[in-house]
């Protein structure tokens, strides 16, 4: 067997969280910090320069320039800075190939704090015991972050599998590494298991079309009916959050307009943060959990082209032409969000790429009003949210909505029906060679 063929290249992230001193915090936020106004400082003078002069050489000149007269930019690596400015490069080429939206100033409160260091062999990772390991953050000194996953360090390194680099994130509950992680792996086989079609959903999280559903087992309403924006956190968590705004709402209640916030309710925003947070990592570890047991059981998955985007717009309308049922469609519209179904499905991407399976997508428009049984659409089978009966008389089939949708699901995949892109658009063709199926 031929070896380059037997072995496949992969590159993944790991994600780690430091345990910085209150000097190390310090340093590494003055970094961060010196990097966004680095990014701004480039995106102003790119504006400012005409087009026939624009270059990353001429850029990088000015960058190297300014690093000599500004003396607070010595905070920020060398290494940090070009990468900076090739970031900032990379995001204008994303814009021209219609992948992103054009590169805009960084604000101090909304922007992620974030510094890179490009180089892995800056890091000098080593494992000190089970739950700990030490790196080195340039400028910063040895730090120590929680080890989570075996790392190619040490004699585990080589060529072929290697750290290439990492990010230093900041969110609401501290400071992060996220290890950019190089491995030389055997080629999975392909996978042995069957097929299955998830249906998402707010009430039933996936839906599987063989039974097997998916739920986190946390109600998405509260007992009155109305959305529950903090399902993820428990009683007491939810008593303390409902404190927390109470006071920030008081405390804001005595800031006049256009006055900076004071000290005391900047605190009660971070705690506010760190709930939220908290919730939010909860939500990305039960997906984690849940996708990797979907790649591991299944050979094929299916789902559905969803444009989250397109669903959760306001229904607000217009001055001449209100909206209706707004607060019903705002509910909905966080519920949706809350879920984070293009989240899932990116998991599911390369999840089953890892254990030898695929994925494949089909058009989603009438999967949850088309009967599962008997293939007809009939007004009225859809009775509420969770119960689909199909009003065909010679039919009559009944049960889960969701599931009803993700047995439609598995069906377009099964009858050829794939999403094949053409003149920027999705459309429905049909490869050649594939036969419809004649019964389920």
């Amino acid at each position: 067997m031929n070896t380059e063929r037997a072995l496949k290249g992969w590159q993944y992230g790991h994600r780690a969280r430091l345990a910085l001193t209150p000097a190390q915090a310090r340093l590494v936020d003055d970094q961060a910090h010196a990097a966004r106004a680095m990014w701004n400082q480039l995106h102003d003078l790119w504006t400012m320069t005409p087009k026939c002069q624009r270059s990353l050489s001429r850029m990088d000149q000015t960058l190297r320039q300014a690093r000599k007269e500004i003396d607070w930019y010595a905070v920020l690596p060398a290494q940090a800075a070009q990468a900076v400015l090739k970031t900032y490069f990379q995001a204008w080429k994303n814009c021209w190939d219609g992948r992103a939206d054009a590169p805009t100033f960084k604000a101090r409160i909304r922007t992620v704090m974030s510094v890179d260091i490009p180089q892995g062999r800056d890091l000098q990772i080593k494992r000190v015991h089970r739950r700990w390991g030490m790196a080195n953050i340039p400028k910063v000194g040895r730090v120590r972050f929680r080890w989570t996953r075996d790392l190619p360090v040490g004699k585990a390194a080589n060529k072929e599998n290697r750290i290439t680099g990492a990010r230093l994130v900041k969110d609401a509950l501290g400071w992060h590494i996220a290890f950019r992680v190089q491995s030389l792996e055997p080629r999975p086989a392909p996978h042995g298991g069957g097929e299955v079609g998830i249906d998402a959903g707010v009430n039933l999280p996936l839906a599987l079309s063989d039974g097997n559903h998916q739920n986190h087992g946390r109600p998405p309403r509260l007992p009155d009916g109305t959305a529950d924006r903090d399902k993820w956190l428990n009683p007491d968590e939810k008593a303390k959050l409902l404190r927390l705004e109470q006071r920030a709402a008081h405390r804001t209640s005595f800031r006049r307009p256009k006055e900076r916030s004071s000290n005391r309710l900047q605190k009660t925003y971070d705690q506010i943060k760190q709930l939220r947070a908290r919730a939010t990592r909860r939500a990305v570890d039960w997906q984690h959990q849940t996708t990797t047991n979907l790649a591991r059981t299944y050979g094929t998955v299916v789902v559905e082209q969803l444009t989250i985007t397109n669903m959760v717009k306001s229904a607000r309308g217009t001055i001449e032409e209100p909206g209706k049922n707004v607060a019903q469609k705002s509910g909905l519209n966080r519920s949706i969000n809350q879920e984070a179904w293009g989240r899932t499905v990116t998991m599911l991407t390369y999840k089953t790429a890892r254990h030898g399976g695929t994925l494949h997508k089909v058009p989603a428009p009438n999967t949850s009003l088309r009967c599962s049984a008997c293939g007809f659409i009939t007004p009225g089978s859809r009775e509420s949210q969770a119960v689909f009966v199909c009003k065909n008389p010679d039919c009559g089939w009944e049960g889960n909505a969701d599931h009803n949708a993700a047995r439609n699901v598995l069906h377009l995949y099964r009858t050829g029906l794939a999403l094949v892109p053409a003149a920027g658009r999705a459309v429905v063709r049909r490869p050649r060679g594939v036969k419809p199926a004649a019964a389920r």
